[in-house]
């Protein structure tokens, strides 16, 4: 019977997803928990825009406890938090992109 690892790249099951992170079940019984901090090197405003329940999604092993069957795992720096966070806007972008169109149609405002 395999093992889980540290350091591993491990496929779960996303079971459920709350504020603080994503829950995941594993082969042989395994559970995990991606913890927010764990997510992405940027602020996560919302944990379930990187999974959904159901998804099979890719992780990394940071801790195993095989007494209790429990893991923790992150998706930090990897491919599939990459192509999560392609639609997800980070920081003042959102407002960099609003601004100019709002100052804009604020111009047009007072000079009618």
């Amino acid at each position: 019977m395999e093992t889980f690892q540290k350091g591993v790249v491990a496929y779960g099951t996303v079971t459920g997803i709350e504020n603080y992170g994503i829950f995941l079940t594993f082969d042989q019984g395994y559970n995990g928990l991606i913890h927010i901090s764990e997510l992405s090197e940027h602020f996560v405003k919302n944990v379930g825009d990187y999974a959904q329940i159901g998804d099979v999604i890719p992780c990394i092993i940071l801790e195993v406890d095989n007494f209790l069957k429990r893991m923790k795992c992150s998706i930090k720096n990897t491919d599939y938090a990459t192509e999560k966070e392609k639609n997800i806007n980070h920081g003042f972008a959102p407002l960099k992109k609003q601004l100019p169109i709002w100052m804009e149609e604020k111009l047009k405002e007072l000079n009618e």
